[in-house]
């Protein structure tokens, strides 16, 4: 059994990946994200990572979480929610984006929320 682990092939770099993965269908929309993901099939043939295995970008702008604590928190909870499912999606370039505005919160009223809906759209992708 393989281990759920987030090696640097299983994130999107460069912003023609981004541009790629932004291009596909939007696969769910909540509270604070929206979810895009693009099969990696159609434009990824010359590339040497594995075929198999999903990628997650995070665009987590200034402008709806002004507080640098804020987006670092959100990428972490988004992470590690695709860590967990990674080896169950499907083989797809996946962008998580921040949609909304946060509210006046606290951290851990954040993490639940966003850890909340998180699992809820991974859980919706591999379906």
């Amino acid at each position: 059994m393989s281990r759920a682990t987030f090696p640097a092939a299983a994130r999107l770099h460069r912003p023609t990946e981004f541009t790629a993965a932004l291009s596909g269908r939007r696969i769910a929309r909540g509270a604070l994200f929206v979810v895009t993901a693009h099969s990696r099939a159609a434009h990824d043939t010359t590339s040497t990572l594995d075929p198999q295995c999903a990628r997650l970008g995070l665009i987590m702008a200034k402008r709806f979480a002004h507080h640098a604590s804020t987006r670092n928190t959100l990428k972490r909870v988004v992470r590690e929610a695709f860590r967990l499912k990674r080896l169950s999606l499907p083989p797809f370039d996946f962008v998580v984006r921040l949609h909304k505005r946060i509210s006046e919160m606290s951290l851990t009223e954040i993490k639940t929320a966003a850890r909340k809906e998180a699992d809820a759209h991974f859980l919706r992708a591999q379906q």
